[in-house]
């Protein structure tokens, strides 16, 4: 790789013509610039320069070798331009949080990557321990989590409260539900909601209630867009958070039940510090706050 000192001092000398000018333009001493282009001639494994007096004549080599220093600096002068400019619409941020939460959060960062051609995102959906730690290790820019990291590098902002909600099909909105008739329609199961029902029926069933294990699982899925799927057709019944059945496609096709006994997780914006102050991602953060601020004044 070619040494970008002696490239620099070499591309001068092809500019000025002149070992004196050059090392005035370069703030060096004159023999401290014919040291470099030795260097560089002994790098290159070529002579550069044929010096007839006062008179510097560039070989075929230097010509071509004067191009790629040229274009050196012209790369050098872009970057920095684009670290300068830390302009909010360039650039990629990369956010985790869990996948009914995503199902929300994804078509309004839509919104933003319209309006901005130059910025990339990239939307991870993933269990809070996945994304403390992709924030942890810089692998993330941005975290939503349901609990208040402890880890000192990271700040964290609760940006809204979240229902967690018993889903069940429309047909059974006006009908009084109890535990033995969940058990019925059957559990529609998903890595989180073992987590949920304990949460959620543990409070609302307590006398009843032995542990998400005894559940008669009806349907298990995977995929945060499929599991409300089987609750809109009849079958089965789900529980997650207000933003996994707000965003879901056939909304009008699900209900919620209204228990006595209601359960919220408090949600944390959440990155690392030094990260905020890029500009791309302190505009990111602005928007979610907004778009979260929206729906917290909407009725539920």
């Amino acid at each position: 790789m070619l040494n970008a000192t002696w490239l620099n001092t070499f591309t001068t000398l092809c500019e000025t013509g002149h070992f004196t000018r050059s090392a005035d333009v370069l703030g060096m001493t004159q023999p401290g610039v014919s040291q470099h282009l030795r260097k560089l001639e002994t790098q290159v494994g070529k002579p550069l320069i044929v010096q007839d007096g006062k008179s510097l004549t560039p070989t075929p080599a230097a010509e071509a070798l004067f191009k790629v220093g040229l274009a050196r600096r012209q790369q050098e002068r872009k970057l920095r331009e684009l670290m300068q400019r830390d302009d909010p619409g360039v650039g990629e941020v990369r956010i985790g949080c869990s996948g009914s939460f995503a199902m929300w959060l994804y078509p309004h960062l839509l919104e933003r990557l319209r309006t901005a051609p130059d910025l990339a995102l990239h939307l991870t959906a993933a269990p809070r321990g996945d994304v403390t730690r992709g924030l942890v290790h810089g692998e993330l820019d941005l975290g939503i989590l349901a609990t208040r990291p402890q880890q000192p590098q990271l700040e964290a902002r609760m940006i809204m409260r979240e229902e967690l909600c018993l889903v069940v099909p429309k047909s059974l909105q006006t009908q009084e539900v109890g535990l033995a008739d969940l058990n019925t329609l059957g559990f529609v199961a998903h890595p989180d909601g073992y987590e949920y029902a304990d949460e959620l029926l543990g409070r609302n069933f307590a006398k009843e209630y032995q542990g998400s294990d005894h559940l008669r699982i009806r349907t298990s899925v995977n995929q945060i867009g499929q599991i409300l799927t089987p609750v809109a057709e009849g079958i089965g019944f789900a529980i997650l958070p207000r933003s996994g059945v707000d965003a879901f496609a056939r909304r009008g096709d699900v209900s919620i039940l209204d228990l006595p006994i209601k359960h919220h997780h408090d949600l944390w914006l959440t990155f690392k510090r030094s990260r905020s102050k890029f500009a791309r991602i302190a505009s990111m953060i602005s928007l979610i706050e907004k778009e979260v601020s929206a729906l917290n004044q909407m009725p539920k």
